[in-house]
């Protein structure tokens, strides 16, 4: 199982943070353009617990890869969670955590995933999967940065 935390200061409001985080189409401001991200499932407005949305990716090698994840929990304004039902990994786990300070919100990504324990995750991993997922978090912080200012 690997664990990535990242930690990002946002100078925004709570209520504009959880906006732009519960709106599910708002995923493609934050997912780098080379994995040719799209939604395939009918979105709501907003998010709900038990929510699928499916997409369509292309992670490497303009290979397609079709995933599915479930909005499992919220508590509104402070996190949610989605986990991977169908899709590339063992386990995908990510938690959304959200919480006012001084000038703004402290967002934290908790994310615990897993590619399995054959020759060939390992492998995989070591070659692309690790440095895959630490440059779209990357990009996801840029890409806030320069969305919120």
């Amino acid at each position: 199982m690997h664990l990535l935390r990242q930690e990002q200061f946002l100078p925004i409001s709570l209520d504009q943070a959880w906006d732009f985080f519960a709106t599910p189409k708002n995923l493609n401001e934050v997912t780098p353009e080379d994995m040719v991200f799209e939604i395939t499932s009918v979105l709501p407005d907003k998010m709900y617990e038990g929510l699928m949305i499916t997409y369509r990716i292309k992670p490497m090698m303009n290979i397609t890869v079709n995933w599915c994840t479930e909005i499992t929990h919220i508590k509104e304004k402070e996190f949610f969670v989605d986990d991977q039902r169908k899709g590339p990994y063992n386990i995908w786990h990510h938690e959304h955590h959200f919480r006012a300070v001084e000038g703004g919100v402290l967002m934290t990504d908790i994310l615990h995933y897993d590619i399995g324990k054959s020759i060939f995750g390992w492998i995989a991993g070591k070659m692309f999967v690790h440095r895959k997922v630490r440059q779209i978090f990357d990009y996801r912080y840029k890409a806030l940065e320069k969305y919120f200012g």
